[in-house]
C-alpha cells in the first residue's frame, strides 16, 4: 500500500518533450542580443550583395548582351536583338574559333595530364616529411602567388630569342613566343609551372587529413607503398580529386594573362579567354559578339561547377 502513491507519482510526472532541431535552433535565437543579430546578418547579407552585384548580374547581364549587335557605344534604348545569330557566326563564319577551342582542350590536357600528377607526386614526396620540405614546399608554391602576365615576362628571360637562358645553353635561334609553331608549347611548359605548385598544395592538404590507420592495415598486409597509395589512399582523397578536377578545368578556361601578355593572343595562341577580350575591349567594340564568347565559356564552366555542387552535397547528405 505505501508504494501505490509513488507509483501513481510517477505516472503524474509526463515525460520530458523531446527537443527537436527546429526548437533548438529557435532557441539559441532568441540567446542571441539584438548586436549580434545585426552583426549575422551583416555578415550574410554583404557577401551575398557582393557576389550578386559583381558576379550573378554581370553574368546575366552577358547572357542578355549575346543576343544583341550592340557596340557599346550607342544607347540602350537602341540595341537590337538578333537572337541566335551571333552563336551562329561564332561557329561558322569566325576562324579563330575553332584554333582557340583546340588550344583550349590543349591546355585542358597538358594541365591534366602532366601537371597535375606531378603536383600530386610531389605533394606525395612532401608528405614523407623529408628534409628541408619546408623550403621545397615554399619553393614550389611561390609560382602560384605570381601572376600569369609576371609568369610570361619570367619565362621571357628564358625565352628569348637573342638573350634567353634557352638559346644560350643550346646554341640555338628559335623564337620561343614568336613562332606559331612552338609558342602554344613554350606557354604551357610556363603554365604547367604554376599549375603544378597550386595541385601540390592541395593533394598535401588532402594527404595530411589521411587517417595513418589506412597505411598501417596495409603496410601489415604486405602492400607496397604505390599499392597502398592507390589502392588504399587515393580512393580517400576523393573529394580532392574532384577539386583538383573543377580547377583544372577552370584554369583551362580561363588561361589569358600569359597569351596576352606574349601577343595578345595571335599567332598560334588563339584562346577563347583572348577572344572574349579582343572583341569586347578591343578595336572591334562587338560586345554582342564578345558575349557570345563569354556565354560559351560559362556554359562550360557552369557543367563542371555543377557535377562539383552536386558531388559534395551528395557526401554531406551520406
Amino acid at each position: 500500500m505505501s508504494d501505490l502513491p509513488l507509483i501513481q507519482a510517477d505516472r503524474a510526472v509526463p515525460p520530458p518533450a523531446a527537443t527537436t532541431p527546429r526548437g533548438g535552433r529557435r532557441r539559441r535565437l532568441r540567446l542571441l542580443s539584438r548586436t549580434d543579430r545585426v552583426v549575422i546578418t551583416l555578415m550574410v547579407l554583404v557577401p551575398l550583395l557582393l557576389v550578386t552585384g559583381f558576379v550573378w548580374l554581370p553574368a546575366a547581364a552577358t547572357v542578355l548582351l549575346s543576343g544583341t549587335d550592340w557596340d557599346g557605344i550607342g544607347p540602350l534604348n537602341e540595341i537590337e536583338f538578333v537572337g541566335a545569330r551571333n552563336y551562329d557566326d561564332v561557329v561558322n563564319i569566325y576562324p579563330p574559333f575553332v584554333p582557340a577551342v583546340q588550344h583550349n582542350l590543349l591546355w585542358l590536357a597538358a594541365l591534366f595530364v602532366v601537371a597535375t600528377p606531378f603536383g600530386m607526386f610531389l605533394a606525395v614526396l612532401l608528405d614523407k616529411e623529408l628534409r628541408g620540405s619546408r623550403f621545397y614546399q615554399t619553393a614550389l608554391y611561390l609560382p602560384v602567388v605570381l601572376s600569369l602576365a609576371l609568369i610570361g615576362f619570367v619565362w621571357q628571360l628564358l625565352y628569348s630569342r637573342d638573350q634567353g637562358l634557352i638559346n644560350a645553353v643550346f646554341n640555338s635561334n628559335v623564337d620561343w613566343y614568336g613562332d606559331s609553331n612552338v609558342n602554344i608549347w613554350a606557354v604551357l611548359v610556363a603554365s604547367g609551372w604554376r599549375h603544378v605548385g597550386y595541385i601540390m598544395l592541395l593533394y598535401l592538404a588532402g594527404l595530411k587529413g589521411v587517417d595513418p590507420s589506412l597505411r598501417e592495415a596495409a603496410a601489415v598486409d604486405g602492400a607496397s607503398e604505390a599499392r597502398t597509395f592507390f589502392r588504399v589512399v587515393f580512393p580517400v582523397l576523393r573529394p580532392i580529386n574532384i577539386i583538383v578536377l573543377v580547377v583544372t578545368v577552370i584554369e583551362s578556361l580561363r588561361a589569358f594573362d600569359l597569351v596576352w601578355v606574349v601577343n595578345k593572343g595571335r599567332n598560334g595562341l588563339e584562346l577563347l579567354s583572348a577572344l572574349v577580350t579582343q572583341n569586347v575591349v578591343g578595336e572591334a567594340s562587338r560586345i554582342g559578339f564578345g558575349s557570345a564568347l563569354a556565354t560559351i565559356m560559362l556554359v562550360v564552366s557552369l557543367v563542371f561547377i555543377t557535377i562539383y555542387l552536386a558531388t559534395v552535397m551528395r557526401e554531406n547528405r551520406e
